[in-house]
């Protein structure tokens, strides 16, 4: 017992600021297989986030408190600071597996809240972007940026939904959501910049291929399933109506972008794994490649519904099974991870030297 609390209390004091990403690629693999009629797959992995998600909003509240300097570090480090954005689109896409589920009001709950916490965080994390950033501490390429606009286009999918909830305040929430999914529309406009001038310009190598590239392609995908979502939302208001075409033409825009990237990113791993020959081991930012194929997955299926195009289903429904196996794959080296933490932890006291020591902290938070 005495091993197990502090192996406990160090994976608090490690939780990485990104680690909602588990809650937003269950939920969204749950909801793809849901919206395809396979309500028995979709409800086990709805009980899987009915646990990870509040143990992990647990988790995350002890380390605020218990581990403050730790939790301070994360946040003002420009590396990772946008990583926190993980906790909106996370909130949001359970909120949705609620609201499919009939629980409307819980769903609005959390759209609030996900709402106040994306104000907090994206505000916050430009301020140490600008304020704290060096040419050398954040690179797009590894910080995860891009998960900006997944917390931002998450919060318009999920309140479209929710929109006939809030009453007198529908109109209200109809217009926001429409403002959220320009403003997800800019940010990507942005990133995607600063991305191609850092993959194409300057020198890449197999380290910088990570899992986390495929939020570039999970970033399109949720601006398609945000925008599909906008035209299929009745606001009954003529100022909105008149946007729709609009953004039926940039959504399809960016369900082409999202599908031109998955061969690229393909290739980008047969690059690192087969001809770099390095090994592909469970880290958690294999999360961001499933969260991507669930979510491309599920805006292929709502794009076939709003531009009343059948064939796309096909593409969805294969697209979910793919997801699946792919979160099947990560949740197994997920528990073996945490199993070979466990055991090889040592706690402190224990004779380890520090190099160990240190060594097995990096280890925990990989």
């Amino acid at each position: 017992m005495r091993k197990w609390r502090a192996w406990f209390d160090h994976q608090i004091e490690t939780l990485q600021p990104g680690c909602f990403a588990l809650v937003m690629a269950t939920g969204i693999v749950s909801n793809a297989l849901f919206l395809e009629t396979h309500r028995a797959w979709s409800d086990a992995l709805f009980v899987v986030n009915l646990i990870a998600y509040p143990w992990l909003v647990l988790m995350t509240i002890l380390r605020l408190f218990r581990f403050r300097q730790a939790m301070r570090s994360d946040l003002f480090n420009p590396s990772v600071v946008f990583a926190f954005l993980t906790i909106v689109a996370g909130t949001d896409v359970f909120g949705a597996s609620l609201y499919l589920r009939g629980f409307a009001t819980a769903a609005l709950l959390l759209w609030l809240l996900a709402l106040g916490a994306w104000f907090i965080l994206i505000y916050f994390g430009f301020a140490v972007l600008t304020f704290v950033n060096t040419h050398r501490d954040a690179d797009i390429v590894h910080g995860g940026w891009l998960i900006a606009i997944v917390g931002t286009e998450s919060l318009v999918i999920l309140g479209a939904l929710i929109a006939p909830e809030t009453g007198d305040f529908a109109p209200t929430v109809s217009v926001l959501i429409h403002m959220l999914w320009g403003i997800g529309l800019v940010l990507y406009g942005i990133f995607i910049v600063l991305f191609a001038n850092r993959i194409l310009f300057h020198d890449v190598g197999p380290d910088d291929i990570t899992p986390v590239l495929w939020i570039v392609m999970g970033a399109a995908a949720i601006s398609t399933n945000a925008g599909s979502t906008l035209v299929l939302h009745d606001s009954g208001m003529p100022f909105l109506d008149s946007m729709r075409p609009f953004v039926d033409g940039v959504t399809l825009i960016m369900w082409v972008w999202a599908s031109w990237w998955i061969p690229l990113l393909l290739l980008f791993g047969i690059w690192k794994h087969g001809i770099h020959r390095v090994s592909l081991v469970y880290t958690a930012m294999l999360w961001s490649v499933v969260f991507p194929l669930g979510m491309y997955a599920v805006a292929s299926l709502r794009l076939s519904l709003a531009a009343d195009f059948s064939p796309l289903r096909a593409i969805s429904s294969a697209m979910a099974w793919v997801a699946l196996a792919a979160w099947a794959a990560t949740s197994t080296g997920l528990v073996a991870a945490c199993w070979r933490s466990f055991r090889e932890f040592q706690p402190s006291g224990s004779g380890q030297s520090p190099g160990w020591a240190k060594k097995s902290a990096n280890q925990g938070r990989s």
